[in-house]
């Protein structure tokens, strides 16, 4: 009987406390209710401030502008999606040994120009980097692929191409400025960052999964995640064209260094999926093509969601670092490149 008391007592070591559940259950009711809370005193300060301002024909400007982004955006984000899935899924991790040299220096350009053949969001492009890593790639490499695979891959080109039809240039600058800056900034980790500043994530273990599961999970993963970050874009784009007074925003659009850094943050608040901010940057008309080049070229590389994202997977040393030396290359190279081309 002292064994079995003792078994006993084992086993019961290993269960949660009893108020486990009830407290898992008290603190999702708690999150429920300060969520409903927070919708409601928005719907309250929208009527009270934002509706007597608002006529039908502003209510009209403002759903066909949200519309045509979603609608114009749509295809291209489940396109690119689903090749980012397949991606994860189906190609095996030897791949990357195979194609990226075995020299730093010579792998970083190599690996920024993968990312034109390879189509992946932002959200997938941080796993797959610290997959890269795992498997002995180098780190600035795997880091340039991570930047250029959401921001030139051949879904968000074409769909770069379509938002801003007759402007080849706009996808032009696009692509070479997007590239220039995964490639600088891996160049520049690997002259400057020290190991102690960034977590390399442990290589993946099997658990089983198959490939079509594995496909099937990353799909429905990506497509809620970058269909609700659409939806955010679209409704801030559209209320930027007509809530926003015009004379402020002329104002910001007249000055062009301020323009530039107005999108650019813009693009880091929005956190729009690549495969659908050129439908936005082509609605915000009353800035300059450059302006609105910083918007393409710094969302797809720095936005809330990546900063969260490299934040967990490489450490916060590196995300303390990494994240503004991409943000100001990006800003840089695009205000240059716009200059140029634009």
């Amino acid at each position: 009987m002292t064994d079995h008391a003792g078994l006993r007592m084992a086993d019961d070591d290993l269960l949660p406390p009893p108020d486990w559940g009830r407290s898992r259950t008290a603190a999702t009711g708690t999150r429920a209710a300060l969520a409903f809370a927070a919708v409601a005193a928005l719907l309250v300060l929208g009527r009270v401030w934002v509706a007597p301002g608002l006529d039908a024909r502003s209510l009209d400007a403002w759903t066909t502008v949200f519309v045509a982004i979603c609608v114009q955006a749509l295809p291209f984000l489940v396109f690119g999606v689903a090749l980012s899935a397949a991606i994860t899924a189906f190609v095996p991790p030897s791949f990357w040994n195979r194609v990226l040299p075995r020299r730093p220096g010579a792998a970083v350009p190599v690996a920024g120009a993968m990312g034109a053949v390879l189509p992946g969001c932002e959200c997938a492009s941080v796993p797959v980097a610290g997959g890269l890593m795992a498997r002995g790639v180098a780190p600035a490499a795997a880091l340039t692929f991570l930047l250029a695979a959401p921001a030139i891959n051949p879904i968000v080109i074409v769909a770069t191409a379509v938002a801003f039809p007759g402007s080849p240039e706009m996808v032009v600058g696009r692509f070479a400025a997007s590239l220039v800056v995964a490639v600088l900034a891996g160049w520049a980790w690997l002259l400057f960052g020290k190991g102690e500043w960034i977590k390399i994530p442990s290589r993946p273990h099997a658990d089983g999964t198959g490939r079509w599961e594995s496909f099937r999970q990353a799909m429905r993963h990506d497509i809620m995640h970058a269909g609700g970050f659409l939806v955010v874009g679209g409704i801030a784009a559209a209320t930027i064209n007509v809530v926003v007074p015009e004379e402020w925003v002329n104002g910001v659009a007249g000055i062009p260094w301020l323009s530039v850094l107005v999108l650019a943050v813009l693009a880091v608040l929005m956190s729009i999926c690549s495969e659908a901010d050129a439908f936005v940057a082509a609605s915000l008309s009353q800035f300059s093509p450059t302006a609105r080049l910083a918007f393409l070229v710094v969302g797809p590389m720095v936005d809330l969601k990546l900063i969260a994202l490299q934040t967990g997977f490489f450490g916060r040393r590196f995300a303390v670092r990494f994240i503004p030396l991409t943000f100001v290359l990006a800003v840089g190279v695009s205000a240059i490149t716009g200059e140029v081309l634009l």
